[in-house]
């Protein structure tokens, strides 16, 4: 957190350089953070980009009071819920994960069952009530507190622990059923 205070005093006070370590130490875990809400790689791509011009035009008047990680998450999912609002899409999620999982899988057969996998995860998200998708996303990916995805979302702790139990307990469920069948 010191090291993301000095980044951005260095870079309210001209250094492209601190914007660029600002940049690179967030863009990806934020850029994952949009996929997962969007389910659509270029859509995250425009948030994220957004995100960090809105960032970069009001950072004389910016100040940061808590972390710097969790300022700009809360920033992708706000512009990610407004993009869905603006363009009444349906989601789905772990975009980024299943590209990330081919890399990581060598034989061809733990890639398909793995594919086969993500591919049932995110259609069994996509069948979450969106404020049940959302905690998830942001507590599982967004590493985000309870606290702060409640102040985010303007609702209590418990709303959102709530949400969080309701959310996984259905995903069980679908899961489960798809399992059986």
């Amino acid at each position: 957190m010191l090291e993301d205070k000095l980044l951005l005093w260095r870079f309210k006070h001209g250094s492209r350089e601190a914007f660029r370590l600002i940049y690179q130490k967030y863009a990806d875990g934020l850029l994952t953070l949009a996929a997962n809400l969007l389910n659509d790689k270029a859509d995250a791509e425009d948030v994220v980009q957004d995100v960090f011009i809105s960032f970069v035009r009001s950072v004389q008047k910016f100040h940061l009071r808590g972390s710097l990680k969790s300022y700009l998450a809360t920033c992708v999912a706000n512009r990610s819920r407004d993009y869905i609002r603006k363009n009444r899409r349906r989601q789905t999620l772990l975009v980024n994960q299943a590209e990330q999982s081919k890399t990581m899988v060598k034989n061809p057969v733990q890639l398909m069952l793995r594919s086969e996998q993500l591919q049932k995860l995110s259609y069994a998200i996509t069948e979450l009530p969106y404020e049940q998708r959302e905690v998830l996303i942001l507590r599982l990916h967004g590493k985000m507190r309870f606290k702060a995805i409640a102040k985010l979302q303007n609702i209590s702790v418990k709303t959102v622990q709530s949400r969080y139990r309701y959310g996984l307990d259905k995903l069980r469920s679908i899961l489960n059923n798809e399992v059986k069948r």
